[in-house]
Formats: C-alpha cells, structure tokens, sequence
C-alpha cells in the first residue's frame, strides 16, 4: 500500500480549508485517510502561527514508514525541518508562447519600418 501525506480539501466555495492527512494514494482528495496529522488554513497572513498546523511526531513517524508528502506538504515539512526539499528550477516560466514571439517579431518589424520611412523623408 503507498501512502501519501497530502491535503484534504474542506471549507466553503471560496473559502478553503485543508487538513493534512496521510491517506492511501489511490483514494479520493477528500475521501478515506488513515490519520489525520494536521491543517493548513491559506486565508490566513503568510506569517501567521495558525496559518500550518502540524503535528511533528507524527509526521516525523509517517515519514519513517515510508509515507511520501506532495510538493504542498513537503514545503510545510521543510519548514518545521523534518524534510529536505530540493528548489525547483523552470528556465522557460517566463518565455512568451509562440504566438507571442511572432506578435512581437510583427511589431519590431513594423517599427523598423516606420523608422526607415522617417529618415528618408
């Protein structure tokens, strides 16, 4: 059995509210789990005590078990030091589409023109 330690989504439309919980990976979001280890309230201020909540032992024992986090849950134990996560690295983020870089290619194309069109006259 592989097992997850993830986010169960609870809270109103707009409103969410997470617990996390260790759950078998081929259940449901916010279906069966197995335990409940903690919360994670995203309204509240990033720096915020209540803001992650989080049971360490627990965590810390699930872990041991062979319990694997999601990218979310591994930022939380990151932070409280039970897990080292590597930094992510996504060179082309911020690379405009295709579309983009010919729209962009057309306009510098008409601007040169324009230019040239200036210094003859």
């Amino acid at each position: 059995m592989s097992l997850k330690i993830r986010l169960a989504r609870g809270g109103a439309k707009k409103r969410p509210y997470y617990r996390i919980v260790i759950a078998d990976a081929r259940s449901p979001r916010d279906g069966r789990f197995i335990e409940k280890i903690g919360t994670f309230n995203p309204l509240l201020a990033k720096d915020a005590e209540t803001r992650v909540v989080l049971d360490v032992e627990k965590a810390k024992a699930w872990l041991e078990k062979g319990a694997q986090p999601t990218d979310r849950v591994a930022r939380f134990l990151d932070a409280a030091g039970l897990l080292k996560r590597e930094a992510r690295n996504n060179p082309k983020k911020a690379e405009p589409g295709e579309k983009a870089k010919e729209r962009a290619k057309e306009k510098a194309e008409k601007a040169a023109a324009g230019t040239e069109e200036a210094a003859a006259e």
